[in-house]
């Protein structure tokens, strides 16, 4: 059964928005919020002059940046990861040959 979505106000560079999402989603899309205000806070800086779709779109495309980034980091993790269970793994077959001989 699906929860139903439930209003949750949060507020950017002073402006609130009304979105909804369901009650296990709330305390981590307030967190997002929060994030996202305060990159938006830095990127406007003092300037109060910059428009508002300028800044968001700023924002968004340094987090979809660092996403990408994570997920290079990642799967250069799970690269490296990879080649050293294969060298265990052929480690240990050469252990095990003889004792199956």
């Amino acid at each position: 059964m699906r929860t139903a979505s439930e209003p949750v106000t949060i507020r950017l560079l002073d402006r609130e928005y009304t979105v909804g999402c369901t009650p296990d989603e709330r305390d981590s899309l307030v967190a997002a919020a929060r994030l996202l205000d305060a990159k938006m806070r830095e990127i406007r800086g003092s300037n109060r002059m910059v428009a508002l779709d300028r800044v968001a779109v700023l924002a968004a495309l340094n987090f979809a940046h660092e996403v990408q980034q994570l997920k290079h980091d990642s799967e250069g993790r799970d690269r490296e990861l990879s080649r050293t269970l294969a060298d265990l793994n052929r480690r240990l077959d050469g252990l095990l040959e003889p004792a199956a001989r």
